[in-house]
């Protein structure tokens, strides 16, 4: 995978191609277990504009310092799981906001009522 001058050079030189053909020829590409082709296109943009000399840095955090996020959590020993108020400001929520629930496999999504769900 391209960094840096590397991959802003690259870029450059490929002016006319797709963005598709732009991510493969830079080398950001996986394979999946089915062994078909996985463009990165997150990792590629991440790299451009790091080379770019943007620094977007980690995620903001809340309060005043202590504890980063860890965007993970688990289940309480009264059967709760919680999501805490510093993650709940970076959404900008408020209380009495309200969700729907949608279990999936092995996952719990919260959809915002009225608002719509991005796999639907």
């Amino acid at each position: 995978m391209l960094t840096g001058t590397d991959l802003l050079t690259k870029v450059k030189e490929l002016d006319d191609v797709g963005k598709s053909d732009l991510v493969r020829a830079c080398g950001y590409v996986s394979t999946k277990k089915d062994g078909s082709e996985r463009l990165n296109f997150t990792a590629f943009y991440e790299a451009l504009l790091s080379a770019k000399g943007v620094d977007f840095g980690a995620a903001p955090s809340t309060g005043k310092g202590g504890r980063k996020l860890s965007f993970s959590t688990k289940v309480q020993f009264n059967g709760n799981l919680m999501v805490g108020k510093a993650y709940t400001a970076l959404l900008g929520l408020e209380p009495g906001d309200e969700f729907e629930i949608k279990l999936g496999r092995k996952q719990i999504r919260l959809v915002p009522l009225g608002g719509e769900d991005e796999d639907e």
